[in-house]
């Protein structure tokens, strides 16, 4: 082959992983590409819907994570398509790909941060079974996708739980 400044190269193509294996982890990556974007929708929906005394701080952080979730949708998304596979894009698929429910509006914002808690925990149980799915595969760039996904799914958890922690004096022995 020959290029434009006139150097032969020689390619060979990338051995791809296997049809079966590929299509198990793009399956997976729906699957999380499913929580991703619905929780997505649910924290911007809460980012613009919270109100009360912790208005300024939780509509700060729902932003935040709505602003994480959105480029990590992007990202799982060119994952699957990097693997050959369709990404889902419609509502209609990611409801039915998804393990979130949707649910009653949340009227305040104590509902709010503990639907999102147990969206993100449901979440990052949906990451660790398809990184089990990914190992498998032995597919390294969707295993460190899936390994920041959970990373962020944790830490996104870990700050909803905190909020959610009754301040109580501690004991000093």
């Amino acid at each position: 082959m020959s290029t434009v400044v006139g150097i032969e190269v020689k390619t060979s193509p990338l051995p791809l992983m296997e049809n079966k294996g590929g299509q198990k982890v793009a399956g997976a990556l729906s699957n999380v590409l499913s929580d991703t974007f619905i929780l997505y929708l649910k924290t911007h929906n809460f980012h613009w819907n919270v109100t009360g005394p912790r208005f300024p701080m939780l509509h700060s952080m729902f932003e935040e994570q709505y602003n994480e979730l959105w480029s990590a949708v992007d990202a799982i998304a060119e994952r699957i398509r990097s693997l050959g596979f369709i990404a889902p894009g419609s509502y209609g698929e990611f409801t039915k790909l998804t393990y979130l429910q949707e649910s009653p509006v949340a009227t305040n914002a104590e509902e709010m941060i503990a639907e999102l808690l147990r969206d993100h925990e449901t979440a990052a149980r949906t990451v660790r079974s398809a990184l089990a799915v990914a190992r498998t595969a032995v597919d390294a760039p969707t295993e460190d996708l899936l390994t920041q996904r959970l990373a962020a799914h944790e830490k996104a958890a870990w700050m909803l739980r905190s909020l959610l922690v009754e301040d109580k004096p501690s004991a000093i022995a």
